[in-house]
């Protein structure tokens, strides 16, 4: 079997966990503080917060937003629940954009009306969370001048993108945002297995950010509000969550980070490859905005039933029947039977619903070889005919 996504263990990977397990420290530590001036530097951003999941990074970012139950929270809806989850988690109420029927992230256009007709009726989001789909940057120069004028905070989704660029500067930047938001899952670009990282380069929200991951407890006496009784002495000024990343995961994700700029080479040549083999086959191929650079987390083709013999679904069944790990990103997230409940259906966001029925993901991965490409690519082109 060919999977779609597969992570590069190296021995320094290994080494630098083995030293985290014979230290004193297997969390709270001095490596997850390296890891995250690390990032932050790779970046070009002030502050990063690391934390235990890319969902938990979402959760605290709505949080120093200040997003609470009377607030909206808008994304696209061609993401992982868990961009739109992070809302609920905070009482707002979540409402999708369509994506760009081009590069599958949230339109600028479509979000323009959107925003319109809610200054109208006055009800415009507090936050609006941009996903950087498939490892390609949203047009973030557009969606900050809508951020300015209708007064939202931009969060950028950045968990398929870390390693990836936008106007020729390293996505995490916040040049056009408040925060980003990395994921370091098993099946991204770098991994810690599971865990996440909150780039800004604003003090104050680095500084709620910080206190919300660890309980919302303080161990700075700048910050005590009554009097230190001791070096033991903390307080907790609000209620938090234990959203910490272990050192463990630290020192992973800390080595992984020195390959970062090799893996997403890698990707880019493969995926350059696939364009290449796949150019005559009746697919749509990946497109991007010249803006970007992509980190091709993923590379997803389009299947038109109208232009095949077989669907989607027969492609991928033939596929999966040949060893090889395709997937499907995403289902969107209004149809999601939690979402339904909530008065979405079928019909509210029809690009993203478009996509959803032709969508195949081909595997890509640091590790693959030539050869499984050349692999991938004869045996669509056999699905196809």
């Amino acid at each position: 079997m060919i999977p779609y996504a597969r992570q590069h263990i190296s021995q320094d990977d290994i080494d630098s966990i083995t030293a985290v397990l014979q230290s004193d420290w297997l969390t709270q530590g001095s490596v997850a503080p390296r890891f995250e001036q690390a990032v932050a530097d790779y970046c070009g951003a002030k502050y990063a917060i690391s934390t235990n999941s890319a969902t938990s990074a979402l959760h605290l970012a709505c949080l120093a937003a200040g997003l609470g139950p009377d607030d909206r929270l808008w994304t696209s809806a061609n993401t992982f629940v868990a961009s739109a989850n992070c809302g609920r988690y905070c009482g707002a109420q979540v409402d999708f954009v369509d994506i760009d029927p081009d590069t599958y992230c949230i339109s600028p256009s479509a979000l323009d009306k959107k925003l319109s007709e809610a200054d109208a009726s006055d009800t415009l989001p507090k936050v609006v969370i941009a996903v950087h789909f498939a490892g390609q940057s949203c047009d973030m120069q557009r969606l900050h001048a809508l951020s300015q004028r209708y007064g939202f905070l931009l969060i950028e989704d950045a968990a398929h993108a870390i390693g990836g660029e936008y106007q020729q500067q390293k996505i995490g930047g916040c040049a056009y945002s408040d925060m980003t938001v990395f994921s370091f899952h098993a099946a991204k670009v770098i991994t810690t297995a599971e865990g996440g990282m909150i780039v800004t380069n604003s003090a104050a929200y680095a500084e709620k950010l910080a206190l919300l991951r660890s309980h919302g407890i303080t161990r700075n006496p700048q910050h005590f509000i009554c009097k230190s009784e001791g070096e033991w002495y903390y307080e907790q000024h609000e209620l938090g969550y234990n959203y910490r990343m272990n050192e463990i995961q630290a020192a992973l994700g800390l080595s992984q980070l020195q390959r970062l700029d090799e893996f997403v080479f890698r990707r880019r040549s493969l995926a350059a490859c696939y364009q290449h083999l796949l150019d005559d086959l009746p697919v749509k191929l990946p497109w991007q905005h010249p803006d970007t650079n992509s980190a091709w987390h993923l590379y997803v083709i389009r299947i038109d039933a109208a232009e095949n013999t077989r669907s989607r679904a027969e492609v991928y069944a033939v596929m999966k029947a040949a060893g090889i790990g395709v997937n499907v990103h995403y289902i969107p997230v209004h149809i999601q039977p939690y979402y339904r409940q909530l008065g979405f259906c079928w019909g509210d966001y029809p690009e993203a619903e478009r996509h959803y029925q032709e969508v195949i993901t081909l595997p890509l991965f640091f590790t693959m070889t030539d050869a499984q490409l050349n692999q991938v690519a004869e045996k669509l082109r056999e699905a196809l005919s």
